[in-house]
Order: C-alpha cells, then sequence, then structure tokens
C-alpha cells in the first residue's frame, strides 16, 4: 500500500491551528468530534483526519467548524476565508443580476472552483442538467435515498477499500461505482436485518485476513446507519487513519478486539475511543467456481 502524501507545511499549520481551537473549547461548548461529525454530514474518522492534519481543511468543514466554535474562519484558515468569501460574494452577485445568471453559469462556475475532485463523467451530467433547467429552477439530487422499482430498490455501490488485513486511506467522500439492485423483501427472507432500505450500501472488501468468512475483492452489504458498537460482528470501521473490516469483540475497559477470521492474523487489542465504525457488515456476496 502506498503512504499518503503529507500535507504542505502551510495546509498542516491550518489543521494544528483548527485543532487548537476545537481543543480549547470543547469542553465549554460541550463538543465532540462525533458531533462535529453529524453536523458536518461527514464520518467521525474524517473529522478525525482533519484535525489530525492527514487530510487538508475544505470551505465546507471550516464553514462549520467556526460556527459551532463561534470564531472567524480566518483565526485557523485565511486561505479558507478568502475563498468562502468569494463563494459569498458570487452568490450575491448571482442574486443581484437575476434572470442574467442562469443555473448553468452558476454550476460552470461551482464546477471551475470546487468540482477538481469529480470525474469527467459526473462534470457532464451536472452541467446537462444545469442546461435542461435554464428557466431558473432549482436542481435537486437526492444522493442517499434510492429509487424504488416495484419491490426491488437501487443500493448504491461504493468504492472504497476496507481492508481485511493491513487496513486503507479511507475518502472522505467515496466515489459511487455501478449501482445494484435487490429486493428487500428477499433480503428479509434470508435473515438480514435493517430499518430502511436506504441505510444499506455496497463496499468491497480486499485482503484475505478475514478469509474464508470474506475472500478479496468480495461484495459487502452494509448497513450504514450503524455508527457504534452494537454487539460482537463483522463492522467496517475506520482505526488509526485507515478503514478495515474485522469482527470486533467488547473486552471491557473500553477496548475492543480486533479480530481476522484468517488465523494467520493474530487478534489486536484497540481503543473503543479510538474506533471509528462506519458500518455494520450484513451480507457477503460469496462467488465459488464448480
Amino acid at each position: 500500500m502506498s503512504k499518503k502524501k503529507e500535507l504542505s507545511p502551510e495546509l498542516k499549520a491550518e489543521c494544528d491551528a483548527a485543532k487548537a481551537i476545537f481543543v480549547s473549547k470543547k469542553n465549554v461548548l460541550g463538543l465532540t468530534q462525533a458531533s462535529l461529525a453529524e453536523a458536518a454530514d461527514i464520518s467521525a474518522a474524517a473529522v478525525a483526519m482533519y484535525l489530525n492534519g492527514t487530510n487538508p481543511l475544505n470551505a465546507k468543514f471550516a464553514a462549520v467548524l467556526s460556527r459551532l466554535l463561534g470564531v472567524p474562519v480566518e483565526k485557523f484558515s485565511r486561505r479558507l476565508a478568502k475563498e468562502i468569501s468569494g463563494l459569498t460574494t458570487a452568490g450575491d452577485q448571482a442574486t443581484e443580476h437575476g434572470s442574467s445568471t442562469s443555473a448553468a453559469d452558476l454550476v460552470r462556475q461551482m464546477l471551475a472552483k470546487q468540482g477538481r475532485s469529480l470525474s469527467d463523467d459526473a462534470r457532464r451530467r451536472l452541467l446537462a442538467a444545469a442546461e435542461s433547467d435554464d428557466g431558473g429552477g432549482v436542481i435537486e439530487v437526492d444522493y442517499y435515498r434510492p429509487g424504488a422499482v416495484g419491490d426491488e430498490v437501487w443500493i448504491a455501490h461504493y468504492d472504497v477499500r476496507a481492508a481485511m488485513g493491513g487496513g486503507q486511506i479511507p475518502h472522505d467522500y467515496p466515489e459511487m461505482l455501478q449501482d445494484v439492485r435487490v429486493s428487500p423483501q428477499h433480503l428479509r427472507e434470508m435473515g438480514v436485518e435493517f430499518k430502511e432500505h436506504f441505510h444499506l450500501k455496497m463496499v468491497t472488501g480486499w485482503g484475505q485476513s478475514m478469509a474464508p468468512t470474506i475472500k478479496h475483492r468480495d461484495p459487502l452489504l452494509v448497513d450504514i446507519s450503524v455508527r457504534e458498537f452494537t454487539g460482537d460482528g463483522i463492522y467496517m470501521f475506520s482505526w488509526e487513519g485507515h478503514l478495515y473490516i474485522k469482527r470486533l469483540q467488547w473486552m471491557g475497559d473500553e477496548q475492543f478486539s480486533m479480530i481476522s477470521d484468517n488465523t494467520k492474523h493474530p487478534p489486536q487489542t484497540i481503543r473503543a475511543e479510538e474506533t471509528y465504525i462506519q458500518a455494520r457488515v450484513l451480507l457477503v456476496w460469496n462467488s465459488q467456481l464448480l
């Protein structure tokens, strides 16, 4: 596994400044990394990676942090304060010009500033949607709830290499791959327990440490609404900045035993407070040649 590139001194300094302010105010304000994650609509692991300087701060997280801590963004990042100011100015200008700025123009501006991480296909689809809505309406995109077709629903398949070995560095916003269409009723008949089908996602496991239960590149059905330990089982979780799929067993004293089904990988003891659960694994789609 290739080592993640370190941040520049300037970007690392922004993270350090943000963390210092958070640490100084969190007890008074009653904040935790989990509450930051909820407010920013990201995982607690993503928050940790921002504050620890693994990933650079972005405008969205900076704005949430500023609001919750009650400090201006420039206190920890002049770069992002300027970026946010520019976005606000652009929005005000669009309002002043009224119909002279079309939805397509606004999307082009957004893509120019914030769309570097999007694929070419995603750019084309966003622009096409905006150009078809040049009458001035609002473009609504629901990324989270798959649409039902009769009894069948679409489940998003995310490109998250959840390692069953040495761990993979997770993305803050996993890129969606092809979807999978399934029947919720059939899943329940198979014994899969879940509350809502839109909490279900597909991920792919990498590595051999969970074999034979989960083999390399097996597709896995997970429930992303499970963000805390609900009993011994197989979870997708972040620990020390890496993503894993392992069995977790409660040991008491605020500790988990991280267990691999492959006996060549011995169990490890990890602290619960350093373990950020992302989802619980409900089903593995094994394939076997006959």
